[in-house]
């Protein structure tokens, strides 16, 4: 069976902050039915204490990137995971993320996973590290100035955001404990100074990104972030897969978070999750459309054009319930339009689990406006709910919402709105296509059961990242 070291700065259930929890906590039995046993590596932060709590203590470093450090191994789920114990990094109050010293919290986290990989566990073999965007990133830059020669191995770099790139001054070059050789335009330099997620990219034997059109439009300078020209030259080594959903997570006929659980042969039960939707979000209740949005509030998700909209979505009989934090003058203009329209707009700033839960089972319609979005997971947990999407044409949203046209309805295929440019006019034509289509039953219905067909767990998405994991070990 192949061995797969998974490194990310977070997974589901240990510690979640957005999606890429969700996807890095999902791997492990999306990979296990193809012969495929991944072990995951993250951070020991505060939220992890009960879960350490009397775990195997499997090595120590006296000196890890200046800081003693310790390893521990625990199970999850019958999933095996590692957690770097490193305090003076990871257990301080605060976010995950956004700490002065993150290149040193983060490249200490590609220095252990690179140590693990190349044999420093005696009873534990890897063939392969999977890194999870910049964060761990610097796992297959670690790897490949380790000196392991030709039977290193091999590393795949997954790009979640590549917004997100982990740019640090050149002046940090000394403390990653690289050779020399590292700075330079092919190893960790990124125009004067220290790269994370480019050097990944640069040591990386495959690059997958998370939808087949991402992996296409970051070749492009509009969304390469100034990496494209690195992705073009690399492009033989660039893939596209598409991000599952876990079903034992997400699915409207099991969800311990709806007060309704129900299945596309029982869609009238989600008007008992609507009704408990309007108290939570002190909304109205009446029988007409309730969008939803479950999302951060950055000018990357649209919500800046969705704000402009607002009164417009109102005025023809919508509601929206909001669940996000984000940009100050984001939330700031969301809580305005719920002071002007009281019970027709319900906002609650910051994130709780079983709400998201809960707004994908009682809305009708979920709104994602991106103007860029790598896969996306809310438009996926939509289709599995029957909360029909409303999204932009870019990158997985684009592969994964066939467009509700006039031709898509009478083929019995479409599962939501798709608009092609990111404006308020476009938002406001889908907006208004969307409240057109609930107001005759049986579309929408219809509607909601061809969403519910589509399959987007991991069953075909764990498949492809098992091919690809053999054929960069082929060589081993």
């Amino acid at each position: 069976m192949l061995q797969a070291l998974s490194v990310a700065s977070e997974a589901y259930p240990l510690v979640k902050t957005g999606g890429l929890a969700d996807v890095v906590g999902a791997l492990p039995a999306a990979l296990a039915p193809h012969g495929v046993a991944v072990t995951t590596l993250i951070p020991a932060y505060p939220a992890l204490a009960a879960a350490t709590k009397g775990a195997q203590m499997l090595h120590k470093w006296a000196d890890l990137l200046g800081t003693p450090a310790r390893l521990l191994g625990l199970s999850v789920g019958g999933h095996p995971f590692l957690v770097l114990d490193a305090p003076a990094l990871f257990a301080r109050p605060g976010g995950l993320y956004g700490h002065d010293d993150d290149w040193r919290r983060f490249a200490a986290l590609g220095r252990a996973a690179a140590d693990i990989a190349t044999g420093i566990l005696p009873k534990r073999r890897f063939d392969l590290v999977h890194a999870h965007d910049w964060q761990a990133a610097m796992a297959a830059a670690y790897v490949r100035y380790a000196p392991t020669g030709p039977d290193r191995p091999r590393s795949v770099v997954t790009i979640h955001n590549i917004a997100f790139q982990g740019q640090f001054p050149a002046t940090i070059f000394p403390d990653l404990d690289l050779p020399d050789e590292a700075w330079a335009v092919d190893g960790v330099e990124y125009y004067g100074g220290v790269g994370f997620l480019k050097a990944g990219l640069e040591a990386a034997d495959a690059i997958t990104t998370v939808s087949p059109t991402y992996a296409a439009e970051i070749r492009e300078s509009r969304f390469g972030m100034g990496l494209e020209g690195l992705i073009q030259a690399r492009a033989t080594r660039v893939s596209g897969i598409v991000n599952g959903i876990d079903p034992a997570v997400w699915n409207p006929a099991t969800d311990a978070a709806l007060p309704a659980r129900y299945t596309a042969r029982t869609l009238a039960k989600r008007r008992t999750n609507k009704r408990s939707l309007e108290r939570a979000f002190a909304l109205d209740r009446d029988d007409g459309p309730l969008f939803c949005v479950v999302s951060r509030l950055t000018w990357q998700k649209g919500i800046d054009v969705l704000a402009q909209c607002l009164d417009g979505l109102v005025a023809a009989g919508g509601r929206l319930a909001l669940l996000g934090s984000g940009d100050a003058h984001l939330e700031d203009a969301f809580r305005a339009a719920a002071e002007r329209h009281p019970g027709r707009i319900g906002v609650v700033i910051g994130y709780d689990e079983p709400l998201s839960h809960l707004l994908q089972g009682g809305a009708d319609a979920i709104l994602i406006p991106s103007r860029f979005e790598p896969c996306g997971l809310t438009q996926l947990y939509g289709l599995a709910y029957g909360c029909i999407p409303v999204v932009a044409r870019t990158g997985g949203l684009a592969d994964t919402v066939i467009d509700a046209n006039q031709a898509a309805l009478a083929a019995g295929v479409g599962t939501g709105f798709v608009h092609t440019d990111v404006g308020v006019e476009a938002l406001n034509h889908a907006i208004a296509r969307a409240i057109a289509a609930y107001a005759s039953p049986s579309v929408w219905t219809q509607l909601q059961k061809n969403a519910m067909r589509a399959d987007f767990s991991w069953g075909d998405s764990g498949r492809r990242y098992a091919q690809l994991y053999a054929k960069v070990t082929s060589a081993l």
